[in-house]
């Protein structure tokens, strides 16, 4: 019994491990891609991003809306970025990203039109994790639908 639920709790953490992994990454060069340069910060909110994705799903068996699973997720990235924009370029100045000439921002460290633009990451993040998990980790077959 005790043997099962150390298999268990181990396999959670290698998926979580991978998945962290695998979005940090990702995200990672897509931002390389996209503006020319990136910051380690970034690896660790994109995967947590994945990680997120993922676990929600699971967790709710794929039984939620696109649309739910991508609010969430948006608020859960916005508050992240939100938090490390803080650290990373307010209290040890390293100046990162600055939206302070974007639109509905909040101290140049998130605004809407980059929160928007995260809700189609999640998205993609949702879909990824979703088939990895199910493909890689035996979980259950993900279900998307819009509403």
């Amino acid at each position: 019994m005790e043997n099962n639920r150390i298999k268990r709790y181990s396999r959670r953490i290698g998926e979580g491990a991978f998945s962290w992994a695998l979005g940090g990454t990702c995200y990672y060069f897509l931002e390389i891609a996209l503006r020319g340069y990136s910051h380690w910060s970034m690896f660790v909110l994109g995967g947590a991003v994945l990680c997120f994705a993922t676990f929600q799903g699971v967790l709710m068996h794929w039984s939620e809306p696109l649309w739910v699973q991508a609010g969430r997720g948006v608020v859960l990235v916005t508050a992240l970025e939100f938090i490390t924009g803080l650290i990373v370029n307010k209290w040890l100045n390293l100046g990162i990203w600055d939206y302070s000439d974007q639109p509905f921002q909040l101290w140049g460290q998130i605004c809407l039109p980059f929160a928007i633009l995260f809700s189609g990451l999640v998205v993609a993040a949702a879909f990824l994790g979703g088939f990895l998990s199910h493909a890689l980790f035996r979980e259950e077959k993900p279900r998307f639908f819009v509403l």
